[in-house]
């Protein structure tokens, strides 16, 4: 598990590797993540927009922007956990994810809460770090 704390806002990411929808063959690699966002806050606060930057392990970047987590800009009272799950494709064995949440509070103040760094490693391949 990866964790980031910003703001009193907890994300913790759980990545995992997909080889139902993998293909090694045609270079496809699939992960799912887990993300769990908990309000640590006493303010209540909505997620606006998500960024995203994914480096493979070739160093080709993508970057991902737009409203909301899976179509959705929830809202997390004090207290309060928003969990969901995405995916994410790949043309090499490993790589890497990170990013930030827009989110603003209810009197209006946007701030930016991070997202962990987190690996995406397939099964039974060699780790190595640069």
């Amino acid at each position: 598990m990866y964790r980031a704390l910003t703001r009193d806002i907890e994300v913790t990411v759980e990545p995992y590797y997909l080889e139902e929808q993998s293909d090694p063959d045609d270079s496809r690699y699939v992960w799912g993540y887990r993300i769990l966002i908990s309000n640590l806050s006493d303010e209540t606060v909505r997620l606006m927009t998500r960024y995203w930057h994914i480096t493979d392990e070739n160093g080709q970047v993508d970057e991902v922007n737009g409203p909301g987590v899976i179509g959705e800009q929830p809202v997390l009272n004090p207290g309060d956990t928003y969990e969901y799950s995405s995916g994410c494709p790949l043309d090499t064995p490993s790589g890497v994810m990170f990013g930030h949440y827009s989110m603003e509070t209810i009197e209006g103040e946007s701030f930016t809460v991070d997202i962990p760094a987190f690996s995406l490693d397939s099964p039974g391949q060699n780790r190595t770090l640069n």
